[in-house]
């Protein structure tokens, strides 16, 4: 009896071991046409980057979005702004994750940004000169000269030579030194904003450098008992390049330190706003940094 069991899980285990050397060696599974929401993560990632390269030179929304869906996500747009984030946070630089987030900020306002377009270069004829020899008799000898025959062209004009005007110079204003893009961020100000509409307590941020340009790319680390979240400024342009933005929590505390130059904020908390009739409520704040 041991022996007939013995036997028979020893056969279990040959075809067992037999059919899976078929399935992976001889004949394996291939997919082919397969939809893209079977992609494993990192193949999403990939095809959402493709995708938005190419709207960006197609600036076809509609079809950007319909190739989006393939990937059977629940939300696009934070899909595209998630791996946004992430891709900084690894230290990819900010010019390749841009594309994604656009894309999510036109999909969001559902209508294409403007494109840039450079403005042409104009061209200018330059005049040609054919070069033909001519032959002068001298004292009986018969000697070569090269003489010139300008090309016709089509609009080239001869501008006279205007007469040089000696002036005399003057000394150059002394050079002002700048803080560099390396030059810490500094809290510049903070105000509570109250709005009895916004259904959220947001912590805002407002980035600019030396120059008062907004600073995209900023990152920023929030802190509180619970957890840490870090993000990125230039993520939402149609509030400026240099915005970011964090969900508060009531009755809670918050650190904020800022990547860029360690600057470090802390014990920030959502502020308490009270409406017409008296009902308080948490409002939110807007805090701005300067380089």
């Amino acid at each position: 009896m041991s022996r007939s069991l013995l036997h028979l899980f020893l056969a279990l285990l040959t075809g067992l071991g037999l059919g899976l050397a078929y399935s992976w060696f001889l004949s394996p599974v291939e997919y082919v046409d397969a939809a893209p929401a079977i992609l494993r993560s990192d193949f999403k990632d990939q095809y959402r980057i493709v995708i938005a390269s190419s709207y960006l030179s197609t600036q076809d929304l509609a079809r950007a979005r319909a190739r989006l869906e393939l990937l059977g996500d629940a939300d696009l747009i934070a899909e595209l702004s998630a791996q946004a984030q992430r891709m900084l946070a690894s230290g990819e630089p900010f010019n390749k994750a841009q594309p994604l987030a656009r894309l999510a900020t036109d999909l969001k306002q559902g209508y294409a940004s403007a494109a840039f377009t450079p403005t042409p270069i104009p061209a200018f004829n330059t005049p040609q000169f054919e070069v033909t020899p001519t032959f002068v008799e001298q004292g009986g000898e018969t000697t070569e000269e090269p003489t010139t025959t300008p090309f016709p062209t089509a609009d080239f004009e001869q501008t006279p030579l205007a007469p040089i005007i000696a002036e005399t110079s003057t000394p150059r204003p002394t050079f002002t030194p700048t803080s560099g893009p390396g030059a810490p961020f500094t809290l510049a100000g903070q105000e509570t904003l109250c709005d009895p509409a916004l259904q959220t307590s947001l912590m805002q941020f407002m980035f600019s450098d030396s120059r008062n340009r907004q600073s995209a790319g900023v990152e920023i680390i929030v802190t509180w008992n619970q957890g840490e979240d870090r993000f990125f400024t230039g993520f939402k342009p149609e509030l400026g390049n240099g915005y970011a933005d964090f969900v508060m929590q009531a009755d809670t505390i918050y650190n904020i330190r800022i990547v860029t130059g360690g600057s470090f904020v802390p014990n920030v908390a959502a502020p308490i706003c009270t409406d017409p009739n008296g009902t308080n409520y948490p409002g939110s704040l807007l805090l701005t940094f300067q380089q």
